[in-house]
């Protein structure tokens, strides 16, 4: 495993670094939660036309920019020092890769030039964790995937083409995306399985189709309800679409590359929130001296920086593994399915502790809603809470590394 970066890497960290630092500050980002996108819609068109970010892992044919997984938790790293509010996330970390590796040439066709572009945002739409669904805290291929379960989304086969009934919770931009991804049960109790379908919400067949958005704990991450009555849908793949087998492994990876991105966004906003803290402690003074002088403090400090820089090496050999790795190394899909948990896992860990010590470190106006600080705790919970929990994360991936007997482990997170 080589750790360099390549100067092209090095160079797309730096460009989005600099071009966020001017137009996404603390008040920026609050700003734009607020509106009805949830974003700053003129700010992602311009790293789409600018930088190519919404294709970056996207194939040069479809109009991306043929990078992978590691330049992508790159730019993830940079968004997430500034808590960037955009559908990077839903568009093209979790619906993105599917379409590319599940869809027809026309779907992939269709879609993924106009996601690249920026032109087009979608969202995963799933009735069970999305956790769970991406195998970050358990097995995808249980009952979410079949079994003729009542409840959850159910797909049902029409003269006129497919229909969804049923409802998903808490999809991630859900409330805005022009393109739903989701998952619903179909063929009845017997030969029950779970298939993924393509929902326009602006076409004919959509009437039916409800999406409310969430009060949620962290703006930066808008949430909805999506309720589907009698809607209008095209599997992902044709009518056969993918066998139970190649789903399955199909979020796994997806779930990999999610987990990647995700810890190296967590990493960037811990390592902006100690930046900061430490930059406040120099020039606050308590008893004639500044705070940082204080041995305590400095201990403190010490130990977010080497939480932070050990998360930091997690995500980016979550990111490697998640490019498939090196020949006879720990890359594949049991790299994938074991790295990417642990460094979530971990880099969320290391932004809750360092938020909460951002908070405690700048005293009294730490504790005011209008500080910054506040922002990056609300993103360590929210992702432990959508994405998690951090015990069954590494549990999880002990248990895919054969480290303990699967019943050991069941009762030992439950």
């Amino acid at each position: 495993m080589d750790a360099a970066f390549t100067e092209e890497q090095d160079e797309i960290r730096r460009t989005l670094r600099e071009l966020l630092h001017k137009r996404c500050g603390p008040d920026d980002v609050k700003a734009a939660c607020r509106t009805p996108a949830g974003y700053d819609e003129g700010l992602w068109r311009q790293l789409a036309t600018r930088l190519g970010l919404p294709g970056l892992a996207l194939p040069p044919r479809y109009g991306g920019v043929g990078c992978g997984p590691t330049e992508l938790a790159l730019a993830g790293e940079e968004t997430g020092r500034a808590l960037l509010p955009a559908p990077l996330l839903a568009s093209c970390v979790l619906v993105a890769p599917l379409i590319a590796e599940l869809g027809s040439e026309r779907q992939r066709a269709g879609y993924l030039p106009r996601i690249a572009a920026g032109e087009l945002t979608a969202a995963l739409a799933v009735s069970e964790p999305v956790g769970t669904v991406l195998a970050l805290t358990g097995r995808n291929d249980g009952a979410w995937s079949g079994g003729g379960r009542a409840g959850g989304i159910q797909a049902r086969q029409a003269e006129d083409g497919w229909r969804l009934h049923g409802q998903a919770d808490q999809v991630l931009d859900g409330h805005s995306a022009g393109l739903l991804l989701v998952a619903a049960h179909t063929g009845g109790y017997v030969r029950s399985r779970t298939l993924l379908f393509v929902v326009e919400p602006t076409g004919l067949g959509a009437s039916g189709l409800t999406r409310t958005r969430l009060t949620s704990l962290d703006e930066t991450r808008p949430q909805a309800r999506v309720e589907l009555r009698d809607v209008a849908a095209v599997p992902l793949g044709g009518d056969a679409g993918p066998t139970p087998d190649e789903l399955t492994a199909a979020l796994l990876r997806t779930g990999g590359l999610a987990a990647a991105v995700l810890a190296a966004q967590a990493v960037g906003a811990a390592d902006f929130a100690l930046s900061s803290t430490v930059e406040y402690v120099r020039v606050r003074e308590q008893f004639g001296r500044p705070v940082g002088s204080f041995q305590a403090v400095k201990h403190r400090l010490a130990d977010g920086y080497v939480r932070v820089q050990a998360a930091r090496s997690a995500a980016y050999y979550a990111a490697w593994a998640a490019g498939g790795g090196a020949p006879g190394e720990s890359g594949g899909e049991d790299g994938i399915g074991v790295a990417g948990p642990l460094a979530l896992a971990q880099a969320l860990e290391a932004l809750n502790h360092v938020a909460g010590e951002s908070i405690q470190l700048h005293g009294g106006v730490g504790f005011t809603w209008e500080h910054h600080a506040h922002l990056y705790f609300k993103r360590a919970a929210a992702d432990e809470l959508i994405f998690g929990p951090v015990h069954r994360l590494r549990a999880h991936a002990a248990q895919r590394a054969g480290l303990f007997d699967a019943g050991v482990l069941e009762g030992a997170v439950a």
